[in-house]
């Protein structure tokens, strides 16, 4: 496990690979970034990002998408992953925020909970970088590479992956920590091809170590 300073080594390096990391789905307000949080899920953000700009001019509010058929909103998605699912749960949370949030896009975390289709990782990701709320969003990068590095412990789930990068991380670099997370865990410390001989981190990364003994043991590779 990294040390605390080994920890803001780490982060201050990868801030310095990606200083310009920021959320990569495509939205114009609150609402489209719930929307495409929720389609993101189990799908690649250039996938989500494709979809949207003919969703988003199709659809405006809230209510239009409650009103619009199923059927025809799972046609509009339907190239990205459990499409049918996601379709649902669009519906819903858009009669929802019409019914308990006057149609608007609520700002807490536990408001945000309570829409379909909104875990704890979309709730984090819309409170952050829709309204400024510190918070840390566990993906599939984010927990790879905290595992990776060592800041938290193999055997985590999610919920104790961003329990730790909250106790290691000040409060105030939270939403760029996340960003820049993201970042690194999917243009550098890629999940089948992680660019290990090169990384700057490598010296303090268990995972890089490990991999790198094997790399010298197998000359063939």
């Amino acid at each position: 496990m990294l040390t605390n300073k080994q920890v803001h080594e780490a982060l201050q390096i990868i801030g310095e690979m990606f200083p310009d990391a920021e959320c990569e789905l495509t939205h114009a307000n609150a609402f489209e970034l719930l929307i495409a949080v929720v389609l993101s899920a189990q799908c690649t953000d250039a996938l989500v990002n494709k979809v949207t700009p003919r969703l988003f001019e199709k659809y405006k509010t809230p209510a239009e998408y409650a009103e619009a058929p199923l059927e025809e909103i799972e046609q509009d998605i339907r190239s990205i992953g459990l499409f049918r699912n996601k379709a649902k749960n669009i519906k819903k949370l858009s009669q929802s925020l019409i019914d308990q949030h006057n149609g608007e896009v609520p700002k807490t975390r536990e408001e945000l909970m309570d829409l379909a289709g909104v875990g704890r990782k979309t709730a984090n990701v819309v409170a952050s970088v829709a309204f400024g709320t510190p918070a840390i969003a566990v993906d599939t990068h984010v927990e790879r590479v905290s595992k990776r590095l060592g800041i938290c412990r193999w055997k985590d789930n999610v919920r104790q992956v961003e329990d730790t990068l909250m106790k290691k991380v000040p409060k105030e670099e939270w939403a760029v920590t996340h960003h820049r997370l993201i970042f690194f865990g999917r243009y550098h410390c890629k999940a089948q091809a992680p660019q290990c001989p090169t990384c700057p981190l490598l010296d303090m990364c268990r995972e890089g170590k490990k991999r790198m003994k094997k790399r010298q043991a197998d000359p063939v590779r």
